[in-house]
Parts: structure tokens; C-alpha cells; sequence
């Protein structure tokens, strides 16, 4: 049965959740979870995502994000398989990291007296204290918790992506960083009680559905998305881009970490600028060819290669010339890929 599509909309505010493909542990080191943070700053700064809260767990991660334009699934395709990517690499392997569909709800962020947006940003930061990490009666704070937004909002540094003001302003808390002290405060009171961070029973409607708002939120959401079905494709029609995922989510980690491998600008404009059958491109190809099942097209027009059968001439040139097959494979070996 096909999946429904995503909502997307300019300004539009999501709880983002994946897990580890089959509950396994994907975020036991921390080169892990610094890489996860330094691909997850890329992607804001790629898709001009806006950040409210994040943690990453053992096997999970939460994002309180909202999205300036309509591209939620392009940057979690793009997060997610640049990720994947890396993590496949740093232990010599192949195959799915997370598990099946990333989890999005759209969130009710326009009326402050409805509560759903700070107790979601509550939510997420308290997810350490569940799993008795920190807070309760292990003796340390929640800001001791190195990869969450919490520490920003407890006084580190905080990344130019992550937005604080909107989770103050939810409290009814000055601006800056008399406001972030005082949610600090009130948040560090909360974990010290591990059975209330449990229990809360905001937490079941979180946990369901895919809005998180009220019964008006609702239905004006579902009349956008029948307008939005009406403009464009049926439902039925996202079926494969659905089985599809995976392999454009590898594909386009391949994209990103050859064309930074070469020392290539990632960019519409810069890979228009390099003639559609020059090496690079070529090479780059060739990998996505071979270790992905993406179709042609959308090797073309990410590379910028004009016409798909560029693609098929591409293939052709690393039969036929030895030199170019070679460096394709020393390219293979940069990225880390064995047979």
C-alpha cells in the first residue's frame, strides 16, 4: 500500500524521529554523534532549516525543526544518506543504518496558549533523563548530556542553526540568555524527577499520528494537503519513490562525499559549470551506477549532466578507457568502498 506524502509548506514545524534499522545502536561513539551534528549543520545551512531542539541518542534521534521553504524531504533524504553513508564507511559496510521511514509530525507552532510546541522542545531534551543517563539519582545534570540542545540553552556555545528564542518566548521568558538561564533552570528541576519525565502524560499524543495540534490544526492541515493532492499527483503515485528511498539516499551520500573527495563545489551552478562528460562526473557516475539502483535521470540532473543517456556514454567511457576505470576505482577505494 503507498504512503501518504509528506506535508510541506514554507514555515512549516516538524518533530523528526528515526531510528537505528532494526532498533540496533547507530550512535555508540562519539564520532558518531559529532558526525551526525556536523552533517546535521550542513543540512541547515544547505536547507536553511531552522533548529528549535535536538538530541541524539543510542539508537534515535529528534529534531524540533522548522523549514523557511518547503524541503523537509529533500534535506532528510540528503541528511540521512550523507550519514549513512559515512557510517557504512567508518566500519567497512554496506546496507540500511536507519530503519525504514524517518517519522515527521507536523507540529502547532502559531498559538502559544495551546502548549505543543515547548512541551515537544521539553520532550526532547528530557529523552536522556528516561533512559537514566543523566538527572534522577544518577548525580548528573542534564547539561552534562554533550549531544542535545539543552547545553546550548545551559550556556555553551550555541551553533548559528540552532534557534533558542522561540522555546523562551513559549515559557513567557525574557529573550537571550536571561530567558535560556531561566528554562535552563526549570528543565534541570524537571530531571531530577526521572518517574515525572516518564510518565508525563503529554507524551502518548506525541506519540501518535502525524500532527501534533489542536482539533482546528487538524482539519486546516488536512484541507491544505487535499489541495495540495488535487494541484499535483495522487497518493498512489509516491509508491515508488518510496521503495525508492534508500537508494537515492546512498546515491546522494556518494555525490556528496566524492565530490568533496575530488575538491568540488557542491552546487547547481558548480557542476554546471564542468562539461557535462568531464571525468569527474564520469567517475561519479559510475559509483552511483554500481552501488545504488537510482535511476539514470536522477543521476543526470544531480550532476548536471543534461540528457540521461549522458549517463549510458559515461558507463561506455569506463569500459573502454582503462586510465578512467582506474581512477574511478582509486576513487571507490578514497571513499572507502570494498567489494
Amino acid at each position: 500500500m503507498a504512503r501518504q506524502p509528506r506535508f510541506e509548506a514554507a514555515g512549516a514545524v516538524y518533530h523528526v524521529m528515526a531510528r537505528g534499522d532494526g532498533g540496533r545502536n547507530i550512535f555508540d561513539t562519539d564520532e558518531d554523534r559529532n558526525s551526525f551534528i556536523t552533517i546535521l549543520s550542513k543540512a541547515c545551512e544547505r536547507s536553511s532549516w531552522r533548529v528549535h531542539a535536538y538530541v541524539v541518542m543510542g539508537n534515535h534521534f529528534h529534531l524540533l525543526l522548522e523549514t523557511p521553504k518547503p524541503n523537509l524531504v529533500d534535506g532528510m533524504r540528503w541528511l540521512m544518506g550523507v550519514f549513512a553513508l559515512g557510517w557504512n564507511r567508518r566500519r567497512n559496510r554496506r546496507g540500511h543504518v536507519f530503519q525504514g521511514r524517518y517519522k515527521s509530525v507536523v507540529v502547532s507552532s502559531e498559538n502559544r496558549s495551546d502548549g505543543y510546541f515547548r512541551t515537544l522542545a521539553d520532550y526532547i531534551h528530557l529523552n536522556p533523563v528516561r533512559i537514566a543517563w543523566v538527572g534522577g539519582d544518577t548525580g548528573r545534570k542534564l547539561a552534562s548530556y554533550e549531544w542535545s540542545s539543552f547545553t546550548a540553552y545551559a550556556g555553551c556555545k550555541r551553533p548559528k542553526w540552532l534557534v533558542t528564542k522561540r522555546v523562551t518566548e513559549e515559557f513567557g521568558l525574557m529573550p537571550g540568555r536571561r530567558g535560556e538561564r531561566s528554562y535552563s533552570r526549570y528543565l534541570e528541576a524537571r530531571a531530577l524527577d526521572r518517574e515525572g519525565a516518564e510518565n508525563d502524560e503529554s507524551l502518548k499524543e506525541l506519540r501518535r499520528g502525524w500532527c501534533l495540534g489542536t482539533e482546528g490544526f487538524k482539519k486546516s492541515l488536512l484541507a491544505k494537503m487535499d489541495k495540495m493532492l488535487q494541484k499535483g499527483r495522487k497518493v498512489e503515485s509516491y509508491s515508488g519513490e518510496v521503495i525508492a528511498l534508500h537508494d537515492i539516499e546512498q546515491a546522494e551520500g556518494i555525490v556528496t562525499m566524492a565530490l568533496s573527495a575530488l575538491a568540488l563545489e557542491d552546487s547547481s551552478e558548480a557542476l554546471g559549470a564542468l562539461k557535462c562528460s568531464c571525468d569527474e562526473k564520469v567517475m561519479i557516475a559510475g559509483i552511483i551506477r554500481r552501488r545504488t539502483g537510482v535511476k539514470v535521470r536522477w543521476i543526470a540532473e544531480r550532476l548536471v549532466m543534461g540528457h540521461p543517456t549522458a549517463v549510458a556514454r559515461a558507463q561506455q567511457r569506463l569500459a573502454n578507457e582503462k586510465s578512467l576505470a582506474r581512477r574511478k576505482a582509486d576513487l571507490e577505494k578514497a571513499l572507502n568502498f570494498t567489494d
